[in-house]
């Protein structure tokens, strides 16, 4: 559901779709990256509320997992969102209650409501809890691992031919259904329970007393965990009123199933989540651990399903304020809110000991930019002159259109430095930045001038702001969609009016660290870096060419290759007789260096440029 809410609000985000013919004139105002991120951030929210039914959560999960860059403005229109999402639940339960939405029409808006067990704890119950959140939090960071390396094979295997991604879900879905069928004949037949709440054995999909060949007045209690559905499941497990009701083996043999097929499912071409499948994984060895505490603890069976449901999903998502209230939405108990407090804390502390949250492992796997919220601290002794490499591509304040074609056609930069080489100045100046989508639109919309000077104002009165906005969210268009003729080749734009004239700049002496911070804090995507001239007296070109072996990854593990940063400088020094040129290698005295550092929300980037 957080992808589908991501999807739909993407949709939006790009004025709708052409193909099918769903847009609508108004949504071309939000046709922009800052709106489409929001639009998206706004989606994973409810998409959170409508399947957790918690909409607090959602805006909590948005905040702590789906934004980068937060602000007061995203929030108020995530928690409205969200309360639409709440609303709009509540209406359709009560359409539904007539038993004509199937299983939709049943519950309300808690799913699995625990206000009636008895969450009284004391000092003696601690222990056991801190325990759930170690193993909460090795057992976390072993299905990251285990993750990973299972999507890496299925990454394989899809390169090969997409058929096998057919045949991969049909042989994942033979060997689930086929598993599942046989395990319950590994458990023992129970006879029902005297006092049990509902028909023993149950009649229907739903229920807790599966009799899976079991004579009449008997149940299979680990077919009632697996062949009911994952909702009923969680209601099983969290219960307090089914405290006898399940075995220790089937315990285990369900918590082992759910662990794995969790992992090999995910991945597949069919729709499959994490949250679930972690939360009824989690959920069966928490209340395994309960069943071995016993007597020792005032927690019962369901209680401790709950907190083990949470510390698993600390241990692989590594949330912690958002997964605390989805929680406390989910069952409805404010009296488990220290618990799960502890829980949480302990199994992230445990798990990022080992590896990464799962949705980072799964970024880094698809190839996804992203930069860290925080610097590693070896950033701390680099400076962004350490990290620039080349050959920067640039263009002047007037370009010739071949060369704009032919930069935009061999590079992939979203943005590109424009400089004016003044005749008074014995170094080029820095103009401004140009977009890569604002230089297509000039192309498609053939804003040319025949000589290299600079146009009127008049002459770009044609163009609103709008087409820029079109052209530059989405997939827009492609330089390769773009017909020229040589004649056309040969003219020039003028790129002054097109140019952000005053764009984010630092020193090339600047930290890593800060740079990085002043990129996440402030939302950038785009960062230019400029060489510092210490001489007072003569203004003197200074030149640094970064010549890096690797490209340079924030998101890597923490390690420098000694390779890495091989740097040739070269400096111009002035003596009181006169300049005097000295070289230690030859170089352009226009050379340029650029690195590309990914932030998060695919397009954007950060555009370290070291220019004269």
């Amino acid at each position: 559901m957080v992808h589908t809410g991501a999807c739909v609000a993407a949709l939006l985000g790009q004025g709708g779709s052409r193909k099918y013919g769903l847009t609508w004139r108004w949504l071309r105002y939000f046709k922009n990256d800052r709106d489409r991120r929001d639009f998206v951030t706004c989606g994973s929210a409810a998409g959170i509320a409508a399947s957790f039914r918690a909409p607090v959560g959602g805006v909590l999960f948005s905040l702590e997992e789906m934004a980068s860059w937060w602000r007061s403005a995203l929030l108020w229109r995530c928690f409205f969102t969200t309360a639409v999402v709440a609303i709009m639940l509540r209406a359709l339960i009560d359409v539904c209650l007539s038993g004509k939405c199937g299983l939709f029409g049943t519950g309300g808006l808690i799913m699995f409501d625990v206000t009636s067990q008895n969450t009284t704890y004391h000092i003696k119950d601690v222990p056991p809890v801190l325990v759930l959140g170690v193993i909460g939090g090795l057992l976390g960071s072993l299905y990251n691992f285990l993750l990973e390396k299972v999507l890496r094979i299925y990454s394989y295997i899809y390169g090969k031919k997409p058929i096998y991604k057919i045949i991969l879900a049909c042989s994942i879905s033979v060997f689930t259904s086929c598993l599942l069928f046989g395990l319950p004949w590994l458990a023992s037949c129970q006879p029902c329970p005297i006092d049990a709440s509902e028909a023993c054995p149950t009649i229907g999909r739903s229920g807790n007393y599966k009799k899976f060949q079991c004579p009449p007045g008997h149940y299979n209690d680990l077919a009632s965990l697996i062949f009911n559905t994952n909702d009923d499941a969680i209601k099983n497990l969290f219960s307090k009123d089914t405290d006898s009701e399940f075995q220790y083996s089937s315990i285990l043999i369900f918590f082992a199933t759910c662990f794995f097929l969790s992992i090999f499912s995910y991945g597949i071409v069919a729709p499959a989540g994490l949250f679930v499948p972690v939360i009824v994984t989690g959920a069966s060895y928490g209340r395994f651990v309960g069943m071995l505490v016993g007597s020792h603890s005032n927690l019962n069976h369901g209680l401790f399903a709950v907190l083990g449901a949470a510390s698993l999903l600390g241990g692989s998502m590594r949330m912690t304020v958002s997964l605390c209230v989805i929680i406390l939405e989910l069952t409805n108990n404010l009296l488990l809110l220290p618990l799960i407090m502890v829980v949480l804390l302990v199994s992230k502390t445990v798990a990022d000991a080992f590896n990464g949250n799962v949705y980072d492992i799964i970024m880094k796997l698809k190839g996804f930019p992203y930069l860290e919220a925080h610097a590693e601290p070896y950033m701390r002794q680099l400076t962004v002159e350490d990290v620039v490499t080349g050959p920067l591509q640039l263009f002047n304040v007037i370009e010739k259109v071949e060369n704009i074609v032919h930069v935009l056609r061999t590079t992939g930069h979203h943005g590109f430095p424009v400089i004016d080489e003044r005749s008074h100045s014995e170094s080029p100046v820095l103009f401004g930045l140009v977009l890569r989508a604002h230089l297509i639109v000039l192309l498609r919309k053939k804003a040319f001038l025949t000589t290299a000077v600079r146009a009127d104002s008049d002459a770009f009165r044609h163009f609103s702001a709008m087409d820029f906005t079109k052209r530059g969210s989405g997939n827009g268009d492609k330089i390769e969609d773009i017909e020229l003729t040589e004649e056309e080749m040969e003219m020039f734009i003028d790129l002054h009016p097109f140019c952000n004239s005053s764009p984010y700049t630092v020193v090339e002496t600047m930290s890593l660290a800060k740079a990085l911070i002043l990129f996440r804090e402030v939302g950038l995507r785009h960062l230019l870096v400029i060489p510092k001239i210490s001489n007072r007296l003569v203004r003197l070109p200074i030149a640094v060419s970064m010549h890096t072996n690797k490209a340079f990854e924030v998101s890597s593990s923490g390690y420098i290759d000694e390779t890495r940063f091989y740097a040739r400088t070269y400096s111009g020094c002035a003596s009181s007789a006169g300049k005097e040129q000295v070289e230690k290698n030859k170089i352009s005295a226009s050379s340029f260096s650029k690195t590309l550092l990914r932030h998060p929300g695919g397009a954007s980037e950060l555009a370290v440029t070291n220019y004269l």
